[in-house]
C-alpha cells in the first residue's frame, strides 16, 4: 500500500493538475497575511459545481485586489446582491466581518488558529472546532461554515488547513507551528470513496469520525505528512484524463 500511495503521490501532485480548483488563486498571493484570507475565501465557497466555484471565487477575489488590506478597511458593499447557491449577500458580509473581527483580536486568522491548537493533541480537531467557532460567532454564515459542535468533517476547514500548513508542489503552506503530522483529510466525496475502494476505512457516514479514521490510516504509510496523498486521490473522480484502475 505505501508503494502504491507514493507512486500516485510522485506521478499526480503536479501543479500542473490543479485546475480547474480554487487552490489555483492562492497562488497569486506571496504574502501569508493575504494568501491566508485568500484561502479561507476559496475554501469555504468550494461547493457546488466546480466551474462555478472557480467564477465565484475569482469575483470575490477580483474585487478585494490586497485581500489583508480589504479586510482591514472593510467596505463590504462592493458584494451588494452577492448571491451563490446557498450563499447570501447577508452570510458572505458576515463571513468577512468575523474575518475581520478575528484579525483585530489575534493579528491573523494564524494565530486564532494557534490560540486553540495544543500540538500534545493527536490531531488538529480540537482547534478546527474552536477556529468554526469563532467564524461563526458573529452573525449567520449559513453553509460557509458548518456548526462545529456537530460531527462535521469540516471538509472545506480542512482544505484551508492542508493549504496553509502544507508545503510542496501543489500546497503553498505558509503557516509554520501547525504540524503537518496533525492535519485531518478534507473528507469529499472522491476522498470517501477513494478511500473506501483502498480499504482505509469501511465507515459509511462522511463525518469527522471517518475523516479521522482515513487521517490515521494515511498515517501508518507517512506518519510525519498523512495528508500528502489527499491531492492525489482525490484527482481521480475530478479530472477525466485519470484511470481509476491505478486504485485498484
Amino acid at each position: 500500500m505505501k508503494n502504491k500511495l507514493d507512486a500516485l503521490y510522485k506521478k499526480y501532485n503536479k501543479k500542473s493538475l490543479v485546475s480547474p480548483d480554487p487552490l489555483q488563486f492562492l497562488y497569486n498571493y506571496k504574502n501569508i497575511r493575504d494568501r491566508e484570507i485568500a484561502g479561507l475565501i476559496a475554501a469555504c465557497f468550494a461547493y457546488g459545481n466546480v466551474r462555478q466555484i472557480i467564477k465565484t471565487v475569482g469575483l470575490i477575489l477580483e474585487r478585494m485586489g490586497n485581500p489583508r488590506e480589504f479586510i482591514e478597511n472593510g467596505n463590504f458593499t462592493v458584494y451588494k446582491n452577492f448571491k451563490y447557491r446557498f450563499t447570501t449577500e447577508e452570510q458572505l458580509i458576515n463571513f468577512l466581518t468575523a474575518i475581520q473581527k478575528i484579525i483585530r483580536k489575534y493579528g491573523s486568522l494564524e494565530k486564532c488558529f494557534l490560540s486553540y491548537y495544543d500540538d500534545s493533541q493527536p490531531n488538529i480537531i480540537p482547534a478546527l472546532r474552536g477556529f468554526a467557532a469563532e467564524l461563526r460567532s458573529f452573525g449567520p454564515v449559513g453553509t460557509l461554515v458548518p456548526d462545529p459542535a456537530k460531527n462535521s468533517a469540516l471538509k472545506r476547514l480542512n482544505l484551508f488547513l492542508r493549504w496553509m500548513v502544507r508545503r510542496d508542489e501543489v500546497d503553498p503552506g505558509g503557516w509554520t507551528k501547525v504540524s503537518p503530522s496533525k492535519l485531518i483529510v478534507p473528507l469529499d466525496v472522491h476522498m470517501h470513496r477513494n478511500a473506501r475502494r483502498l480499504g482505509l476505512t469501511t465507515r459509511n457516514p462522511a463525518d469527522m469520525t471517518t475523516a479521522a479514521e482515513i487521517s490515521a490510516a494515511f498515517a501508518k504509510y507517512c506518519k510525519e505528512d498523512p495528508i500528502k496523498y489527499d491531492f492525489c486521490i482525490t484527482r481521480f473522480g475530478i479530472r477525466d484524463d485519470m484511470d481509476e484502475s491505478e486504485l485498484e
